[in-house]
């Protein structure tokens, strides 16, 4: 596999302690390490602590002049944050099933791939939604993320009934999902 040279001077920054490249990393990879914790029954703290722990683990390999990197970066740090996490739940009995079992059913990069795919679709979703413009927006905010009733909305928006916020609400709806697929089909 061709190895991007970005993660290779990553790894030869990390090697020498460089903060920009350590940063880099952090940036890069923390999130999709700490969505993967936090989705297998973890907290923020256990993914900071995974993640601390992939550090160390790619800080010495980065050091051994042996390492030959045979994968992407994220790849590599996923692969280890997974096998640590696999291995704390077994540790704490979470987990009954053998890790090189579970190596078997689900394979990292499908894993990583699910996750590419469902942070485009959020970040394709986040840019729909920041051009749908007001009130939809709040709107759609106020019904779906912050669980709010029809007639808490409807008395909020001013409209004259919770059935009036509805149909105000379906054609939000209707105009978001129109701005969504205007752009995902863009990406494909």
């Amino acid at each position: 596999m061709n190895i991007p040279e970005q993660d290779k001077e990553l790894l030869k920054g990390l090697a020498s302690e460089d903060r920009r490249a350590i940063e880099k990393i952090y940036r890069d990879n923390y999130p999709m390490v700490q969505n993967l914790i936090l989705h297998n029954r973890g907290t923020l703290d256990d993914a900071a602590d995974i993640f601390q722990e992939a550090m160390i683990v790619l800080f010495g390999k980065a050091n051994n002049p042996h390492f030959e990197l045979n994968c992407q970066l994220k790849t590599y740090l996923y692969s280890v944050c997974k096998r640590l996490w696999l291995k704390k739940l077994q540790q704490q009995q979470r987990l009954v099933i053998q890790t090189d079992d579970l190596e078997q059913v689900i394979s990292v990069e499908e894993d990583l791939e699910q996750h590419e795919k469902r942070q485009l679709s959020f970040d394709i979703m986040e840019n729909a939604m920041s051009k749908m413009g007001e009130p939809c927006k709040s709107l759609l905010e106020a019904y779906y993320i912050e669980k709010k009733q029809m007639q808490e909305i409807a008395d909020r928006f001013q409209y004259t009934n919770a059935n009036n916020a509805k149909t105000q609400k379906y054609k939000c709806l209707v105009r978001l999902k129109k701005l969504f697929f205007a752009q995902y089909k863009n990406t494909l």
